[in-house]
């Protein structure tokens, strides 16, 4: 049995007398991808900046020793004319012998996208950019909040099966934030449902089953599909597990 590399005891978070959270309970376990759920503003972004220690909360976040995360927040907005290169930006991070294996991980075949700016990119060779970049340094676990956003369908379940595949021949876990029921059933080992206060988690097929005691009719979390915003992109920033 894989051991735990994140345990969520009792968790409350809360702001501008709010709360957010309450007394939430979940754990993962080393290799698993976990889908996080929700309408919005039912807590999503706010459960993984309080995962990566970036909000005040009450409660336990235990993270395994010396386990090491990548984040991947929803959007970056990269102005036209941004002169850095693809190259240069991996190279902030890792050598020429770590970019090359990052790449190759990712399923790049055309090196030449190396010589291209930034803001370039298409939606989704961005988003391999971020993933090649997250890799770099190899850590245990990639948190994604909405990892499609401004990537166009054809891409999308490229995207996904990427995730798939690095969870399964890396045995990488991954937390993630996704809007579509289709891509929870065939990735996640684990659903969390969040709306503030209440939650579920469980296996995606009893979880979703719940949907409707939390968010009353589906369409009401589902019914707008997925955003495609254009706007922007994703980017990385890893961090070490924050310490209490």
């Amino acid at each position: 049995m894989e051991e735990n590399i994140l345990e969520v005891k009792n968790l409350s978070v809360g702001f501008d007398g709010q709360n957010i959270i309450s007394e939430l309970n979940f754990s993962v376990k080393k290799g698993e991808t976990l889908a996080v759920i929700g309408p919005n503003g039912a807590g999503k972004t706010v459960l993984l900046r309080t995962l990566l220690g970036i909000l005040p909360y009450s409660g336990e976040i235990i993270w395994r020793k010396g386990v090491k995360i990548g984040y991947v927040p929803q959007k970056l907005i990269i102005e036209k004319g941004f002169p850095l290169s693809v190259a240069e930006f991996l190279r902030i991070k890792g050598t020429e012998a770590e970019i090359e294996e990052a790449i190759k991980k990712t399923g790049v075949k055309d090196k030449s996208i190396l010589e291209k700016r930034l803001c370039d990119l298409s939606g989704g060779e961005f988003q391999r950019i971020m993933i090649a970049r997250a890799l770099i340094g190899n850590p245990d676990i990639l948190l994604f909040d909405e990892p499609l956003t401004g990537i166009d369908l054809g891409g999308e379940e490229t995207i996904y099966n990427l995730l798939h595949k690095l969870g399964e021949s890396r045995n990488v876990t991954i937390i993630l934030i996704s809007h579509d029921i289709s891509v929870v059933y065939k990735h996640a080992n684990n659903v969390l449902c969040l709306n503030k206060k209440r939650f579920c988690y469980g296996n995606p097929s009893e979880v979703i089953n719940k949907t409707a005691e939390l968010y009353g009719e589906m369409t009401t979390l589902y019914g707008q599909g997925h955003s495609h915003a254009t706007a922007g992109h994703a980017t990385h920033l890893e961090v070490e597990p924050p310490s209490r």
